[in-house]
């Protein structure tokens, strides 16, 4: 069952006063502003300019590339029983598999993802401020959807709410049966826990289907003194660069607090880091703007090492913020698909390390020719002028021996058994 809250009591800011509704762009509130809801409510917050609500007429949800094919506009206008659609996005409308126009509520199909927004739009009227909810439920095609929104009022005149812009996102879970598995298995381990422990709620955010009460009560397995595994987390379809790099650097939180216990939560850290790389390719000025946060540039050279001063942070070891730049080097090279760096990083040979090496070994110039080596292979493949029966001593391959000129050829005198004149006659040899 849904359960809508209204947008600033979600957040943690109060609603305005009845008699002056307008309302105040909150605080930075850290990653969360990436989302796709907030993204919605600072842009609705965008267009108040001291008005009660925003006016329809600065709204154009097809020019919103970031979140217009998530949406929806309803008028009611005309007829507040029976809104109609003026704006359905294309994500929205495959979602729902509508292959054909539909022009009002009335029509939406009863359990479709469109319909779970639709459902809350007298709420706007009653609340006067936008709403924002997430709850899960069975869609059309019998998955259980997550799905999270937010529902904004919108004026003709400025006074009067006789338009609303939604926005939701969603993310299909676990198939049933797998969901059963993961449940016996959490249902055995809270049976084997001695004791419970409070769990203070209100350090989470307040959503429709789970509003903070006073207290809850959950049940904790393991030691406790080991960090979290975050090998499960997981990102929305829309999530931006910042909600990947959120992820990435507490996995490299947990990283650094466990390296002393082995390398796995190391290898998940950088397997995020790599997906943000990944992604950081397909949304260039994002990236830009996350570089410039954190007094950063673009390394042509080195296209890597931005990424994890990013992760790691900027005052990481910086021999091993080195190695961790040429592991996602060698993993881009290797065109190492998304999600899978940290198992590659176990089956290695020699691990990270083993990659670090490879890489290095990839990037190291070829050696220049050895020119001593080359003169004395030429010189030892070289045909006699003649062979002279003469013992001289030492062992060494090449000798250097003066001769005189004399009448019927040269008259070998003496041998010279200074090595550094040797080796200047094999140099002055090959010139």
């Amino acid at each position: 069952m849904d359960i809508s809250r209204g947008f600033e009591e979600e957040t943690g800011f109060p609603a305005a006063p009845e008699e002056e509704p307008v309302m105040e762009r909150p605080p930075e509130i850290g990653v969360d502003e990436r989302r796709m809801h907030v993204r919605a409510y600072n842009y609705w917050v965008s267009l108040l300019d001291g008005r009660p609500y925003p006016s329809i007429q600065d709204v154009d949800p097809q020019t919103l590339g970031d979140f217009g094919p998530h949406s929806v506009l309803l008028d009611f206008s005309r007829d507040p029983e029976d809104p109609e659609i003026r704006f359905l996005g294309r994500a929205l409308r495959i979602e729902c598999a509508l292959d054909h126009a539909i022009g009002r509520i009335s029509e939406v199909p009863g359990r479709s993802l469109l319909s779970r927004l639709t459902d809350h739009y007298l709420q706007i009227i009653a609340n006067r401020a936008p709403i924002g909810f997430e709850a899960e439920f069975v869609g059309m095609r019998g998955h259980n959807t997550l799905y999270r929104g937010i529902l904004m009022p919108l004026s003709s005149d400025g006074e009067a709410i006789d338009f609303i812009y939604g926005v939701i996102n969603w993310k299909e879970m676990a198939e049933a049966a797998i969901a059963a598995g993961i449940e016996d298995e959490a249902l055995r381990a809270i049976a084997d826990t001695p004791e419970p422990v409070l769990v203070h709620a209100g350090d989470g955010p307040a959503w429709a289907d789970g509003p903070n009460s006073e207290f809850v009560e959950a049940t904790v397995t393991g030691d406790l003194s080991v960090p979290p595994d975050t090998s499960t987390l997981s990102l929305w379809p829309d999530d931006g660069l910042a909600d990947r790099l959120s992820v990435a650097r507490d996995s490299a939180e947990d990283a650094i607090g466990a390296e002393a216990r082995g390398h796995q939560a190391l290898y998940r850290a950088l397997g995020h880091a790599y997906d943000f790389a990944l992604a950081a390719e397909e949304a260039p000025d994002d990236y830009a703007e996350l570089l410039a946060d954190a007094g950063l540039k673009v390394q042509t050279r080195a296209p890597m090492t931005p990424v994890v001063k990013l992760v790691f942070g900027v005052h990481y070891d910086k021999g091993r913020l080195t190695e961790f730049a040429a592991a996602l080097s060698w993993a881009k090279r290797e065109r190492v698909s998304a999600g899978t760096l940290a198992a590659l990083l176990e089956a290695h040979v020699g691990g990270l390390k083993g990659v670090v090496a490879d890489e290095r070994a990839f990037r190291r110039p070829a050696a220049r020719p050895d020119r001593w080596a080359e003169v004395r292979a030429r010189l030892h493949a070289a045909p006699p002028l003649a062979r002279v029966a003469i013992e001289v001593a030492g062992a060494d391959e090449f000798v250097l021996l003066v001769a005189r000129r004399e009448a019927d050829g040269l008259a070998i005198v003496a041998p010279v058994a200074d090595q550094a004149l040797v080796d200047k006659a094999i140099r002055k040899s090959a010139a």
